[in-house]
């Protein structure tokens, strides 16, 4: 894949920097923090064997704080971690309604916030219906899914997005705009392989193949990167970041499979590895919503899709 790299634009920053909003970043960066440690917290209840632990919902046990004992306490936590993380999502709503000149990005905010009400209703109709596969995989995937978009928001209200962009040409075939997001795509499949197998819809050599297919794209995607426009700071940055977790994701995934079939010896190396795998499995599917949204901006079309467009 060859690809020509324009000279770098650099456009008027006085309208971007104006809009930069230091204390909204920070808060967005907050919400992102917090979500992936919700994150933590749900795989925490699936590893321990919590899930129907609280019976029922939204109190639990027909309280607001019950006793935080046994499974109670993975259970009943994680709601305490969600209820936190809606109301920040709500507090990004509106802040981002009355400070953002981008009306894209208020509703991205209000998208946010629905995707957090959905989660919630997820999240009861498992208890309610005693974990069905179907719901708690759509409940794992937009739990992933809400993540990446707190990271998107965090990168849209940052200084150097707000610098503007940094345009280079892709000359190569396929193209690395499309490749880009094949990649998210794809590790979002994965992710629902992964929750299959953890909530006994599917066994777990679906997970594995989906690996052997996703690890590769992966790696071509940051290598094309990389070897393009070793000299672009966001492309880089972007690619190093994706092509880092992925490989730590890949070891936690081995180590998982090897705590698992083993879990009589030390069950809470099992529950260690396997909640730091799902996370590393939101952090991977991130990075690589950002690396795409900073191609997809960055990188201009081949000029023949161009004249075709």
């Amino acid at each position: 894949m060859k690809s020509y790299v324009s000279p770098r634009t650099n456009p008027s920053q006085s309208s971007y920097n104006a809009g930069y909003n230091a204390g909204l970043h920070r808060y967005a960066v907050a919400l992102a923090v917090c979500t992936l440690l919700l994150v933590v917290a749900g795989a925490s209840v699936t590893s321990n064997q919590a899930g129907l632990s609280v019976p029922d919902w939204p109190l639990s046990y027909g309280q607001v704080m019950p006793q935080m004992t046994g499974g109670v306490l993975f259970e009943h936590g994680h709601r305490m971690v969600a209820t936190f993380v809606g109301m920040l999502t709500i507090g990004l709503a509106i802040w981002l309604t009355l400070a953002e000149r981008r009306s894209w990005m208020k509703t991205l905010g209000w998208i946010a916030l629905g995707a957090v009400v959905v989660q919630g209703m997820l999240g009861g109709l498992t208890v309610l219906l005693l974990l069905p596969p179907a719901v708690s995989v759509s409940h794992a995937c937009l739990a992933q899914l809400f993540f990446s978009t707190t990271v998107a928001i965090a990168v849209f209200t940052s200084r150097s997005w707000q610098d503007g962009a940094e345009l280079v040409q892709d000359y190569g075939t396929p193209s690395l705009r499309s490749l880009a997001v094949m990649v998210p795509v794809l590790l979002l499949a994965q992710v629902a392989l992964g929750a299959a197998f953890r909530h006994g819809a599917m066994t777990v050599m679906a997970h594995v193949i989906g690996a052997m297919v996703v690890t590769p794209a992966v790696l071509i995607v940051c290598a094309f990167v990389l070897h393009q426009f070793p000299e672009h700071r966001s492309l880089r940055r972007g690619a190093i970041a994706l092509l880092s977790i992925t490989l730590a994701q890949v070891m936690l995934g081995i180590g998982a499979y090897f705590t698992r079939s083993n879990v009589d010896k030390n069950p809470l190396l099992m529950v260690i590895v396997t909640v730091a795998h799902v996370a590393t499995g939101a952090l991977t599917l991130a990075s690589s919503v950002v690396l795409a949204i900073q191609v997809r901006r960055n990188v201009t079309a081949p000029v023949r899709e161009a004249v075709a467009a």
